[in-house]
């Protein structure tokens, strides 16, 4: 299946959030951690209630993590860099994009644009779009044999692939045209009292 599907669904998914460029993952929680990679975050600030995959990052990358309390709605921050990386992953609304940070949407099956499983990067700058898709996809760039590349980034296999890609573009239409569903942060639960993260408090 043509690596095109992606190229388009990326062009539509950053022409209605209103970023300049979008990288397609295989889920959110993968998009946020090649954003944290790509800036080199040393910590993270993770609101109690939010999905349990964003704090397991912490252990994952060996950074710093510290909990807040925060009545978040549709998005919030997670680091402390120039460039923001926003967990944007239950938003749905039209050029909801905030310039110069690198916003996460997830397309997991609860989400709004429901597709089983994916995510993507908006962003506003070229130069971080072209390093975050090598990073998505083994450090390669797309439609060139990888044995054909020389290889200079360092790659993880967190690509959204074409055929993702494709339902995306059929159920697009549809996901605009619906009014999405509005999270509320008590979603989730208080992620502080579960046995596995007292042990790390």
């Amino acid at each position: 299946m043509s690596w095109e599907y992606v190229n388009k669904f990326e062009s539509e998914i950053s022409n209605f959030f209103g970023s300049k460029f979008a990288v397609a993952v295989d889920s959110c929680t993968h998009g946020i951690e090649l954003c944290l990679r790509y800036t080199n975050e040393t910590k993270i600030s993770v609101p109690k209630r939010t999905y349990l995959s964003i704090p397991f990052l912490a252990e994952k990358m060996n950074l710093q993590r510290e909990w807040r309390d925060e009545e978040w709605e549709d998005y919030y921050t997670l680091n402390y860099g120039d460039k923001r990386i926003i967990d944007a992953a239950v938003l749905w609304e039209k050029n909801s994009y905030i310039p110069n940070t690198f916003m996460c949407i997830s397309f997991q099956y609860q989400k709004h644009l429901s597709l089983g499983r994916g995510g993507v990067i908006l962003l506003d700058d070229e130069n971080d779009y072209n390093n975050l898709k090598k990073m998505s996809y083994d450090g390669r760039v797309p439609n060139t044999p990888w044995r054909d590349q020389d290889i200079d980034y360092i790659g993880y296999h967190y690509y959204m692939t074409p055929e993702i890609a494709k339902l995306g573009l059929e159920k697009l239409s549809d996901a605009i045209n619906k009014k999405p569903k509005k999270w509320s942060v008590t979603d989730w639960p208080d992620l502080t009292q579960m046995k596995i993260f007292k042990n790390t408090l």
